[in-house]
């Protein structure tokens, strides 16, 4: 029942003492009244319980390749067992799973098929790769009682080498996997960013920590008479340039190599942009870079940040519970709100800081702010 009552106070305290009793639950629970909330809370616990088996079946179903098995119709567990050498009666506890998921279809000849939410799975640029990724992210997850109190040093955290800074050893197979990673993560972020912020009369625009350059390809689609620039590791470049020929784009482009922890930034953008980059860092780095990108920006030039933005006053789920433990699994930043993002703007110098309208906040939100004309 503690959804039934929303307000804070001292007026609050016996509710919950009361709601937390066992007598009061099994009451709630047969009294007509009050029997619908007590499911309703019941399912909803019971549902975080789950929740981890929920994403290792998922995991397991990508890991699989079943979503792609079933693009061209249903099959038997016998059929899909034999393919991946597993026993059909353990392939069949698999895909019930799927199904009840409501990722995959059972049929009444006992063969499965896609689901919509499946089907929509495959479709999203990169996640069936992110998910993967996620192995990692999981296992550090083991033991989250550690993992709050902070870890000597984490799997994840080994994934992601290049949030430790210069000195730094990558070797171009990681740097590699990391810059596919980053694209394919970025291409909703970017769709969102793009139709939350009009980039009409930006001339030039620098993408800090960019990558393979995933957000600047975007903008080159849609702003066709903007120069693109990204600053970023000498590792990402080689990536960076490929994508860029790619797309069209070499011509229109133009990659600095370094750290924004160490190097100055490249001058004569009129625009800046942090594509989930923030959230990666600590709050002295991100208090320096703000001040940096401050500096080099000519008065009236903006700066553009769009990360997934905690809740503040009002918790997100998918901020303040999956990336604040992401972040913390990586060992280098912290999820933060647009209200913390819009302070270090202030302190920074900027002004006009605003909060845009996105789409999927759970995809990203996004801040502007714009360095005043003296």
């Amino acid at each position: 029942m503690g959804g039934a009552v929303q307000q804070d106070g001292w007026g609050c305290g016996w509710f919950y003492r009361m709601v937390a009793s066992p007598a009061f639950q099994g009451r709630a629970s047969r009294f007509p009244l009050t029997r619908a909330f007590a499911r309703r809370d019941g399912a909803v616990l019971f549902d975080l319980v789950q929740g981890f088996v929920q994403s290792q079946v998922l995991y397991a179903l990508v890991e699989l390749d079943i979503f792609r098995r079933l693009q061209s119709g249903p099959m038997a567990p016998d059929d899909l067992g034999q393919a991946l050498d597993i026993p059909a009666e353990r392939m069949a506890i698999l895909l019930q799973a799927g199904a009840a998921l409501n990722l995959l279809r059972r049929r009444r000849d006992g063969r499965y098929g896609l689901a919509r939410r499946g089907a929509a799975l495959m479709g999203v640029p990169g996640l069936a790769q992110i998910i993967r990724h996620h192995g990692a992210f999981y296992r550090d997850l083991g033991d989250p009682v550690a993992l709050i109190k902070g870890p000597e040093r984490t799997e994840l955290s080994e994934s992601w080498p290049y949030v430790f800074g210069p000195g730094t050893a990558i070797g171009p197979d990681t740097a590699e996997a990391f810059s596919d990673l980053m694209a394919q993560s970025q291409i909703l972020v970017a769709q969102d960013t793009l139709r939350a912020v009009d980039l009409r009369g930006v001339r030039r625009l620098l993408d800090v920590g960019g990558g393979s350059g995933t957000f600047l390809i975007a903008v080159g689609a849609v702003r066709p008479d903007t120069q693109l620039e990204l600053f970023d590791l000498p590792e990402v470049a080689p990536q960076a340039t490929k994508r860029f020929a790619a797309s069209g784009l070499t011509e229109r482009t133009r990659i600095y190599s370094g750290s924004f922890l160490t190097d100055p930034l490249p001058q004569g953008a009129d625009a800046i942009s942090l594509i989930r980059v923030c959230y990666d860092h600590g709050n002295e780095t991100v208090r320096g870079l703000m001040s940096k990108i401050f500096d080099t920006l000519p008065p009236g030039g903006r700066l553009i940040i769009s990360e997934p933005m905690g809740g503040g006053t009002r918790p997100s789920r998918s901020v303040d519970v999956y990336f604040a433990f992401y972040t913390l699994a990586m060992q280098a930043g912290r999820t933060r709100s647009a209200h913390e993002i819009k302070a270090f703007c202030q302190n920074a110098g900027f002004a006009n800081v605003r909060f845009h309208r996105v789409a999927r906040p759970y995809v990203t939100s996004v801040v502007t702010a714009i360095k005043p004309k003296i």
